[in-house]
């Protein structure tokens, strides 16, 4: 006997919930970790890993996140250029003065799998840095982390 192979439903694929989440004072792994898992569907119980089964995420206050142990002081972002001798190096705390949504934004997407729906995933993750957010026509519902 052989097992046939699951796929969801058109329906069930435009079943999609807005959720918000307050980044102050949480771990940036941790939250990182949560937010993957519910940007890729992998809380529903019709996940498929071929198709976009996520939700959206709007995250707010990622300016007041907290890092665990040493990060405050050692974290760097790198990036190469592509030529000779041109790998730029940013302190967390030069990334968190010009760009703090950067540092939410990167760390989820180091958890998204490298593959063609990475891009499409990362569309419904929404990081604001403040608490205000352009997302209030949406049924924002809160994600417990």
């Amino acid at each position: 006997m052989t097992s046939k192979t699951y796929t969801p439903k058109v329906q069930t694929k435009a079943d999609k919930k807005w959720y918000l989440v307050d980044a102050e004072g949480q771990t940036l792994g941790r939250l990182a970790t949560k937010i993957a898992v519910v940007l890729r569907g992998k809380n529903k119980p019709v996940f498929t890993p071929h198709l976009d089964m996520g939700d959206y995420v709007v995250v707010i206050n990622a300016e007041k996140i907290r890092l665990s142990g040493n990060k405050d002081e050692q974290k760097e972002y790198i990036h190469h250029t592509g030529y000779l001798g041109h790998l730029r190096r940013k302190p967390i705390a030069t990334v968190r003065e010009e760009n703090p949504t950067r540092i939410i934004e990167e760390a989820v997407a180091g958890m998204i799998p490298r593959n063609r729906l990475k891009k499409f995933i990362l569309t419904k993750l929404k990081v604001y840095a403040g608490s205000e957010h352009r997302h209030g026509g949406q049924k924002l519902e809160p994600l417990s982390i």
